[in-house]
């Protein structure tokens, strides 16, 4: 299928699927626990995974497919086309009707994100971005800030599932928030890494996430014009857990290395 019009169908897809999350309704009756401190999946996620396999699928027949609700199942996304999709990525937020959730939809090739698309339904807003053709909002092209470390907004994740990271997590943020200018917290990797790709933050990382919160988002950065990375700048890959940074050009890495010793996943 022609790229632009394999993009077109991914988003109209993802705002199908956003559709659903606004209208959902009676979610704390469905709710379930899964391992780890306060990790969450609703009926919802399962019903939006399903949608997004089954249609995606038909986009590129014989792709693989690596989702949330899939947790790393062996799925092999280093060869041909994978598609790396998190269906409702802030599922507690989704919870506590917070209002900052989305659907992240990736499409890799050979084991790298080639298209990425973010769609946040409750602000009307769907961030896309093609390999090489730059990154969008709702079609407009948009570029990361030119704003130095001093100047910025930080972004961070808590890595909330695991415990022992927490407390590095605030070590970490306090270290980048004490040399900018603020900071934020929203509960979704996928939303924060299109802030920074729009030059609304300049700094993003979390200690320890999955492909899926931030396959498609991390395109969306690089196609901005930002970096992503560790937390010591070296590649992603897209086959396991890591930490991710993602920031704007001008933003220079701290040394947190002896906070992180050990620990890391």
């Amino acid at each position: 299928m022609q790229e632009e019009h394999l993009l077109q169908e991914i988003i109209a897809i993802a705002k199908d699927c956003g559709s659903i999350l606004l209208s959902a309704s009676d979610i704390e009756r469905k709710i379930h626990q899964k391992a780890g401190r306060g990790n969450f999946v609703t009926d919802y996620d399962s019903r939006v995974q399903a949608i997004l396999k089954s249609r995606l699928l038909e986009l590129v027949p014989g792709a693989a497919f690596l989702g949330e609700e899939d947790q790393m199942d062996g799925t092999d996304v280093s060869k041909g086309y994978a598609f790396i999709v998190d269906p409702i990525d802030g599922t507690a937020n989704f919870t506590r009707n917070y209002h900052a959730s989305c659907i992240s939809i990736a499409l890799a090739q050979d084991g790298r994100p080639v298209l990425g698309v973010v769609h946040n339904p409750y602000l009307e807003e769907t961030f896309h971005a093609r390999k090489g053709k730059g990154a969008y909002l709702n079609g407009q092209q948009i570029h990361a800030s030119d704003r130095t470390l001093a100047e910025g907004l930080i972004l961070f994740g808590t890595a909330p599932y695991d415990e022992k990271l927490i407390r590095k997590s605030f070590e970490v943020a306090y270290r980048y928030v004490s040399r900018a200018e603020d900071l934020r917290r929203s509960g979704s990797a996928a939303i924060d890494l299109c802030m920074v790709a729009s030059g609304r933050a300049e700094f993003f990382f979390e200690l320890a996430l999955s492909p899926w919160d931030y396959a498609a988002g991390a395109l969306i950065v690089e196609e901005a014009g930002g970096f992503v990375g560790d937390l010591q700048g070296g590649a992603l890959t897209y086959d396991h857990s890591q930490a991710v940074t993602a920031r704007a050009p001008g933003v220079e890495l701290v040394d947190v290395s002896d906070v992180l010793e050990n620990d890391m996943p």
